[in-house]
């Protein structure tokens, strides 16, 4: 497992889906739902947003907004397709055309009104999800400044400017 990968979690005693939902909603203000067919839990885009990179580029991201002293807020690891996810406060533009090319040639993307952001579950025995930085109340930063962050370390080249 990645060294920027952690799964420090507050521990509740029989953790199941229902718990986890109650602690994702009441603690950490995300709108969480339980998808009992699939034994998951999600949050459908809307209150909350979301970045996904390539886990490389995420690290690096998570770097530069440390070093900057932005806050983190929560990061999902979806470490099979070695991507993260950054929940943010949804601030980005949906016209931003120029935007979402420029992080489609990147492999990042802005989750869009509605979309289903998939969380760590405590049933989850494959690993499929796990937390790299752990909410642990309702904070997210901006979507802009995680994309500030991106454009930083993607480079002016990269990124298309």
């Amino acid at each position: 497992m990645n060294d920027d990968v952690t799964e420090d979690f507050p521990v509740i005693s029989a953790d199941t889906l229902a718990s986890r939902c109650r602690f994702y909603r009441e603690v950490c203000g995300l709108p969480a739902r339980v998808q009992p067919e699939l034994q998951q839990l999600f949050i459908p885009s809307g209150s909350v947003g979301a970045i996904t990179v390539p886990a490389k580029l995420g690290a690096a991201v998570k770097g530069n907004m440390q070093a900057c002293g932005v806050q983190l807020g929560p990061i999902v690891s979806h470490p099979r397709s070695k991507r993260w996810t950054f929940l943010i406060r949804p601030d980005v533009p949906d016209d931003e055309l120029a935007l979402f090319g420029e992080l489609f040639r990147l492999n990042a993307s802005v989750a869009r009104l509605g979309a289903q952001i998939a969380l760590p579950s405590p049933t989850d025995r494959h690993g499929f999800r796990v937390w790299v930085q752990p909410p642990r109340d309702s904070y997210r930063p901006s979507g802009l400044a995680v994309i500030r962050a991106i454009r930083t370390c993607a480079g002016p080249r990269e990124f298309g400017r």
